[in-house]
């Protein structure tokens, strides 16, 4: 026999929550990768405040939708050090995505390249995650679930790229946002149905509510101020915020390509071709 294991023990808040912080950080991301690209200027520092914001996005809503998580309507108990690592991941392998994307250009090489390496590191933060919980028995999961759930971080993580360099809009980058929401809460849902549970171990390793409560509070109050932080910068920063960048092509820098390097810039900007 399996334990009943359920992702909604508080019904829609977790999902929904998790939902929202997936498209605050994508949001966030895709502006300040905008920023760097088009703009050329203090490329680098963009670019990782981007990848802060991606990753710490990416993070908080599998954090919080694992609040939801329970085995017989009982809480996990998890491993601080472990969950912190997973974290670290999730913004490591973003920054090598973005920074691939955004030094080399959108070429079809480099952003497969990016995407699958994205893709696999969000997956490993997402199992990283679950390795750091105390359940009670051993968790089981069904190969076959498991490989759709790394395959749709890896499509998602290859959009998000995509997006990041090719979507520069103000409005446009919201919906891509919404739609990189949809793809990682999916891939995150997807990776938790592929879990079963012994039901003889029963009650070791849970705690109540108001403790992991708690303790959710404390892992994501870091994470949060990063991206709220993001926030602040992206409010203050005109170009930004107002897409001066777009409307005004004589101020544009173009996505990398093949094409000759603009003195001046930070980074290997290319000459601008009128109309992109």
């Amino acid at each position: 026999m399996e334990a009943t294991v359920s992702n909604f023990h508080y019904g829609a808040v977790t999902p929904v929550a998790a939902f929202l912080m997936a498209c605050l950080g994508a949001a966030l991301g895709l502006r300040c990768t905008t920023r760097a690209i088009r703009r050329g200027t203090k490329r680098a520092g963009w670019l990782a405040l981007g990848a802060v914001s991606i990753g710490c996005g990416i993070w908080t809503m599998h954090f919080i939708a694992m609040a939801g998580f329970t085995i017989d309507g009982m809480s996990m108990k998890y491993d601080s050090g472990t969950t912190v690592l997973s974290l670290l991941v999730a913004i490591a392998v973003v920054a090598v995505g973005v920074f691939l994307v955004g030094f080399r250009g959108p070429g079809t090489v480099v952003l497969t390249t990016a995407g699958v390496f994205t893709g696999l590191g969000v997956a490993a933060m997402h199992y990283l995650g679950m390795a750091a919980m105390h359940a009670p028995g051993e968790l089981r999961y069904s190969s076959p679930t498991v490989a759709l759930s790394i395959l749709i971080a890896v499509v998602a993580a290859t959009a998000a790229l995509w997006a990041a360099v090719s979507v520069h809009g103000l409005g446009a980058s919201l919906g891509a946002s919404l739609i990189m929401g949809v793809a990682v809460t999916g891939m995150h849902y997807t990776g938790m149905a592929a879990v079963d549970v012994p039901v003889d171990h029963h009650g070791a390793g849970t705690q109540s509510s108001a403790s992991m409560l708690s303790f959710l509070l404390v892992m994501v109050a870091g994470p949060l101020a990063a991206l709220l932080m993001s926030a602040v910068i992206v409010m203050f920063d005109g170009d930004v915020i107002l897409g001066t960048d777009e409307r005004n092509p004589r101020l544009a820098v173009p996505v990398p390509s093949a094409g000759r390097a603009v003195p001046g810039q930070d980074g290997p900007a290319f000459r601008h071709t009128p109309g992109v």
